[in-house]
């Protein structure tokens, strides 16, 4: 990105941040539609094509016209890593500011944000090898055991990652493995600032005043999911042969146990209870980065008429900026 010219007037960027299935994806769009705006997906999982169901993809129709980026660009063969989505989004920001039109980024993977907001530290590439043999470690002892492992070498990083999580476990183990040094000591060694951004970035945060609300609706939008053939979708890839559970796109929440479910490891009931159990988790950690950042423009994601409240509160910041 360009460096800001000295004493510049910034031009606004939106940030929609929030649990999963708090309707960030909805207010995107309609804040898109009535500011000229075009959506940055901030998902680690909408990245892949053919993984529409469980991810929860807006259809060409709910997109209503409005530009959509970052949607559909990977096959779940291949990764995605944070730093791709860092480099792409910064060069998507410019482009939309330069054709005068709004970039509204909105999405629930935390990771993507905190990399774009607060920066990347150096840590080592990933290692097949060392991935191959913590999987075949996990499959033995399980990811509990690998997160009492974890804790053992890196507890800040333990504290921060929850042992339903064993794609950040695993990267944290694997670092410590190739570097010999721990994950937290790593970025605490060359964690750097961000490059100045050359826009204003208002986040609005999508919150729930009734956590019981909120797993109502992750339990009732994954009933919807399997409805729509969600375990259709997964047995597509599952049938293609070229997939495994190891892979980014197959650990996504709901995936991942659809993946065990179709290999027998579970009953359909199990599979189901166990998708919501992890989602309903997800949405904790989400929740949990959420109240460490600041300077957020909260509403309660069941609030009525939120987007023309959303709305209001934008133009002013617009007009500020």
């Amino acid at each position: 990105m360009q460096a800001k010219p000295m004493h510049a007037v910034l031009p606004p960027v939106l940030a929609i941040m929030g649990p999963t299935a708090s309707g960030k994806t909805r207010l995107a769009i309609e804040l898109a539609q009535a500011l000229s705006g075009e959506i940055i997906s901030v998902d680690s999982g909408l990245v892949y094509r053919g993984m529409d169901i469980g991810t929860a993809k807006p259809s060409m129709a709910e997109r209503c016209g409005v530009p959509h980026h970052l949607i559909d660009i990977v096959d779940p063969s291949e990764a995605f890593s944070t730093g791709q989505f860092r480099e792409k989004t910064r060069s998507l920001m410019d482009d939309i500011l330069s054709r005068g039109r709004l970039p509204i980024l909105a999405g629930g993977t935390m990771l993507y944000f905190n990399a774009l907001l607060h920066g990347l530290a150096d840590l080592p590439a990933a290692d097949p090898a060392i991935r191959s043999q913590l999987d075949e470690q996990a499959s033995r002892i399980g990811w509990v055991a690998m997160h009492e492992q974890l804790r053992q070498i890196d507890p800040v990083a333990a504290a921060r990652i929850h042992p339903n999580d064993p794609q950040r476990i695993q990267r944290a183990l694997e670092v410590y493995y190739v570097s010999g040094s721990s994950l937290t000591a790593l970025q605490q060694a060359t964690a750097r600032q961000p490059d100045d951004l050359p826009c204003r970035i208002q986040r609005i945060e999508l919150t729930f005043a009734d956590r019981d609300s909120l797993r109502a609706r992750i339990a009732a939008r994954f009933h919807l999911m399997l409805k729509q053939g969600f375990v259709a979708e997964v047995e597509m890839l599952y049938q293609r042969g070229d997939l495994d559970e190891n892979l980014p796109s197959m650990r996504a929440v709901g995936y991942r146990q659809a993946w065990s479910y179709l290999r027998g490891e579970c009953s359909y009931d199990e599979f189901v209870e166990r998708a919501i159990i992890a989602t309903r988790q997800f949405a904790k950690r989400q929740l949990t980065w959420l109240r460490r950042e600041a300077g957020q423009l909260s509403y309660d994601a069941e609030a009525d008429k939120i987007a023309a409240r959303v709305l209001s509160d934008v133009k002013n910041f617009m007009e500020r900026s």
